[in-house]
């Protein structure tokens, strides 16, 4: 089955320095807001072409060519091994550690998935900004933060929409010990001053910044 093992070992190192690249703590999305993933990894960002994401790209194909180059069959197998492998281990430890080790803002977990935003017009120059944040706090302590939204944004109409939550930012949430919550954050944003204004709108997947006095972390 093992045609060469030289390339085996050769395929592990360049295979975990791609997973470490985009490993998802203690920043989830530490190079903006993704546009472009190929294999979950963040090759194009809001603020451009992520290198960093390119670079960790081609780390994972060549460790993948290696495989194959160092098997003499079930070629396919492996492949699919390897790629469930590098998937599903970064979350699963970083989710352990957080349940385990973390603390303060590092203990919270952010299901970007579920979450969203929405918002309506409620006259001429009034616009109304609604989110639904779902949070879990894995400490057995009370975690006080603050959140904010990316400036650069995706646009409708030319219009930055998530950025506008940032109108009455930073919100600021206390989740209690083991607490699983899906936070709700509203404010009302001034447009009269607006180019292109919108009657409505919404987001998905919403993107953002917590905060607890000098760290951070890009969720």
């Amino acid at each position: 089955m093992i045609k060469n093992k030289k390339y085996i070992y050769f395929a592990i190192i360049p295979f975990l320095l791609s997973m470490a690249m985009k490993f998802p703590f203690p920043d989830e999305i530490p190079y903006g807001e993704p546009m472009v993933e190929v294999f979950e990894i963040p090759v194009s960002t809001t603020n451009g072409i992520n290198f960093i994401g390119v670079i960790s790209l081609f780390l994972l194909i060549v460790s993948l060519y290696l495989i194959v180059k160092g098997l003499n069959k079930f070629h396919v197998r492996f492949v699919v091994v390897a790629m469930v492998v590098y998937t599903f281990t970064p979350p699963f430890v970083a989710t352990s550690y957080q349940k385990t080790f973390a603390s303060g803002i590092y203990a919270i977990s952010y299901d970007s998935v579920h979450s969203k935003c929405s918002f309506e017009k409620m006259n001429e120059t009034t616009l109304h900004g609604m989110c639904e944040l779902p949070f879990e706090n894995y400490s057995k302590k009370d975690v006080q933060f603050n959140i904010e939204f990316y400036k650069q944004d995706a646009f409708e109409d030319d219009t930055p929409l998530l950025s506008l939550m940032n109108n009455d930012a930073p919100y600021k949430v206390r989740l209690r010990g083991n607490e699983s919550k899906r936070i709700k954050i509203e404010t009302n944003i001034d447009v009269s001053k607006m180019k292109n204004q919108i009657d409505s709108g919404e987001s998905s997947e919403v993107h953002l910044i917590i905060k607890a006095g000098k760290r951070s972390r890009k969720l």
